[in-house]
């Protein structure tokens, strides 16, 4: 027989109860946040399933280890230029952006 934890909240309800809901600033700065968040977690993932340390992606693409751990750890912005580099020299794959109005 299956049971349910009813004290347990889904992950947008969690979001909303800390954040606010969406079109307010705390929310929108949150949400902010975890795109860029979201971008060092997507390179790290794309990474270690070519199975390369962060060295051997710098080395690939021209930039240093430590550039690399900054920007999978969200302490270091990037320029989309060097962005399209790490993903289709380093990785060789291919970036897709998309902008949403």
């Amino acid at each position: 027989m299956k049971t349910t934890n009813k004290s347990l909240k889904s992950l947008d309800s969690f979001i909303d109860e800390q954040y606010g809901k969406k079109g307010t600033e705390k929310r929108d700065t949150f949400e902010e946040g975890y795109e860029e968040f979201k971008l060092g977690v997507l390179l790290q993932q794309a990474r270690l399933s070519q199975g390369m340390t962060q060295e051997e992606l710098a080395e690939k693409c021209g930039t240093n280890k430590g550039y690399i751990s900054r920007v999978e750890n969200n302490i270091k912005d990037i320029r989309i230029s060097t962005l399209r580099k790490i993903v289709e020299v380093g990785l060789g794959g291919h970036l897709n952006l998309s902008i949403n109005v």
